[in-house]
């Protein structure tokens, strides 16, 4: 099973020069297919998402703007990261339970998902988050 360990942050390569900076994100970045992509915006300040785990779905969140702090739980520990930097991914494994808050004005979040949309892989309701990880 996964643990906190597994979650970890991934320099995503950037090039910068005076006309600003691009930031690649090819297969060698990611450990995982990507599968699907989307990306949260006009997050009130004072909301949160996430609030699920996945048994299938690997992720890697970016800070494409702003700042907002993705909280982590593996069922025995828990942690909070910061994210805040476009060239910076975080990347969560299976079975790891995440939430997302403190959105900064004009936050967009991205999200990297190696596989399609199927509710039926989300773990929603935390109490059976923790029988699935024990």
């Amino acid at each position: 099973m996964n643990t906190i360990e597994h979650v970890k942050l991934k320099e995503i390569p950037k090039v910068h020069d005076e006309r600003g900076s691009l930031a690649v994100i090819e297969k060698e970045v990611i450990p995982f297919s990507i599968k699907r992509v989307y990306y949260l915006y006009d997050v009130p300040s004072d909301s949160f998402r996430g609030g699920h785990a996945h048994k299938e779905q690997q992720s890697v969140i970016i800070a494409l703007s702003g700042s907002f702090d993705v909280f982590v739980d593996d069922g025995n520990s828990k942690k909070r990261i910061m994210l805040n930097k476009p060239n910076q991914g975080l990347y969560i494994p299976t079975h790891i339970w995440r939430e997302i808050d403190n959105f900064s004005s004009g936050a967009v979040c991205l999200v990297l998902a190696s596989t399609t949309y199927d509710e039926s892989e989300y773990i929603r309701d935390y109490k059976d988050f923790l029988l699935a990880v024990r």
